[in-house]
């Protein structure tokens, strides 16, 4: 089975760029990735995510943010903004959509309510939640402050980054 390493590892530098701008859009990221190519295996590749990741600028986070839909968009609106990645998007939300109209309504109205607070959209790891478990995350987190919610929502794209890469394989 070739794994997502041996994959970008034999890509071109532009396919390569295109698989890891999927995973995370901040620009900073790609390049240290394709930087440290090639991984030569699945644990060299997550390793490098992290060590980039972790020197990335609170700038850096915001872009990467601004390249992922907010928790509960509408699919139609996340294939026409994230055509790249709407259908990872749209899998990794897959238990919101489930949640009646008057919930939805209370999550998009707690994404507006955070996004004002931060100035960047809200990031969880949402494999799995509900549309309730994202509405009680935004809770819990708003009480952060700015810098501490920035590495909060920094290590939740990290957890994203991590299982997207894992996609690359087929």
């Amino acid at each position: 089975m070739v794994d997502a390493a041996a994959i970008l590892d034999a890509a071109s530098e532009d396919d390569a760029r295109f698989h890891l701008q999927r995973c995370c859009g901040a620009a900073s990221w790609v390049a240290g990735m394709l930087a440290r190519r090639p991984y030569g295996s699945s644990a060299a590749l997550s390793a490098a995510a992290d060590e980039v990741l972790e020197r990335m600028s609170p700038a850096d986070y915001v872009e990467a943010f601004a390249h992922h839909p907010r928790i509960g968009e509408d699919a139609r609106r996340m294939a026409e903004r994230f055509t790249s990645t709407a259908a990872w998007s749209t899998d990794e939300q897959s238990a919101v959509g489930a949640a009646s109209g008057d919930v939805l309504d209370a999550l998009r109205d707690a994404n507006a309510a955070y996004e004002r607070r931060f100035g960047f959209i809200f990031i969880v790891c949402a494999a799995g939640l509900g549309a309730h478990a994202m509405i009680d995350r935004i809770a819990a987190r708003m009480g952060n402050p700015p810098d501490v919610e920035l590495r909060v929502a920094g290590r939740e794209l990290a957890r994203i980054t991590k299982k997207r890469l894992e996609k690359i394989a087929p």
